[in-house]
């Protein structure tokens, strides 16, 4: 039996990244989850995970699930919507596209029910894609946009908050137009420049790919996503895309036209757009969505061995400092690498001292 308050008995329709971490994450609350999928490997995948049972896949269904879940691209999610309605598969249903004003257009042009239609997008996700890639803690602590129309009845919404608040999740309601500007500018955007960031690397030579550091890694990591995947989400969100884009073309045409002309009047006003960026990163929410705050950075020189950050982060345990954030800078070409542990700067000291006591090399901080 599912907890109380949390939907029963869930439908899942797609088996990639976020279904089935929806269906893992239902199933940890003890939830029946019924799993369908056109990808008959990506389904048998999903089931051994444990993260539910196969649906049949066409006709009626027996009994009808308290929430569908249409984990579908968005030009995919309307067409599904109006077969899973036909089927009776649910109660309620809800998708997890990142684009909500397409599908929620398409879903009215083909006469879908939208009383019992609350069009979602849980904000998580990974560089990797499928089944394989999916972890039943996705969502904790992460947002949950739900953007149901005026028709959507009080009940269906209820049901979908407490899908996502049962994933871990912080349900967000706001309006699909504002939706879709806003992961333009935070999440759809920034991937388009990552990519075009990335894709200047296929050119380059070994000797500058060996010079690669932290910098472009945090830059590049979103490109190694799944393009199949972000095509349909792109073309799903051209025009607030396409605003957010010319807006950064225009910035680094300026830019690189002051660099060329080299002059101090010039640098004055890159360093204008270097200033506008570190405002904009210091509104970037902190963690639990609360304000950003000021860390200080522990330095650690750590051997490429087995049990080192277990071993790190018990001293940290043992010291009473809770770490906030870690990141570790590798060192090309030997067998260790810098960690660098984001905690309270009145934590950074006794961290050090703690870890210099069990023979850790910990610069700076004496």
């Amino acid at each position: 039996m599912a907890e109380e308050g949390f939907p029963r008995r869930i439908a899942v329709i797609g088996t990639g990244l976020i279904g089935t971490s929806i269906a893992l994450a239902m199933r940890e609350r003890g939830a029946e989850v019924v799993l369908a999928d056109r990808d008959a490997a990506a389904l048998a995948m999903a089931v051994e995970l444990g993260a539910g049972t196969a649906l049949p896949a066409d006709g009626p269904v027996d009994e009808p699930a308290d929430v569908a879940v249409l984990a579908v691209p968005p030009a995919a999610v309307a067409v599904t919507l109006l077969d899973a309605q036909k089927r009776g598969l649910a109660a309620v249903y809800t998708d997890v596209a990142s684009v909500k004003a397409l599908p929620l257009r398409q879903a009215r042009e083909l006469g879908c029910e939208l009383g019992t239609f609350v069009p979602g997008h849980p904000l998580a996700g990974r560089e990797r894609s499928g089944p394989a890639a999916a972890r039943a803690d996705l969502f904790l602590g992460r947002s949950w946009a739900l953007c149901p129309p005026p028709e959507t009845e009080p009940e269906a919404v209820e049901a979908v908050t407490a899908l996502a608040r049962a994933c871990g999740a912080e349900p967000v309601t706001v309006g699909a137009e504002e939706h879709d500007r806003a992961v333009a500018l935070v999440s759809h955007a920034p991937h388009v420049v990552s990519a075009a960031v990335a894709a200047r690397l296929t050119g380059a030579d070994d000797m500058a790919l060996g010079l690669a550091g932290q910098g472009l890694r945090d830059v590049t990591r979103i490109a190694a996503g799944d393009p199949k995947l972000w095509i349909g989400i792109l073309t799903g969100n051209a025009q607030p895309v396409a605003d957010v884009l010319e807006a950064v073309a225009t910035d680094l045409a300026v830019a690189a036209s002051l660099l060329r002309d080299g002059s101090e009047r010039a640098a004055a006003h890159v360093a204008d757009l270097l200033l506008r960026g570190n405002a904009g990163c210091s509104r970037i929410p902190g963690k639990h969505g609360g304000d950003p705050s000021a860390y200080a950075v522990v330095q650690v020189v750590i051997p490429d061995r087995p049990g080192e950050l277990a071993m790190i982060f018990q001293a940290a345990g043992v010291a009473g400092v809770n770490i906030e954030d870690v990141r570790i800078e590798h060192s090309p070409g030997r067998p260790l690498g810098v960690l660098e542990i984001s905690v309270k700067p009145e934590a950074a000291r006794r961290l050090a001292e703690e870890l210099r006591s069990r023979g850790w090399s910990v610069p700076g901080l004496a």
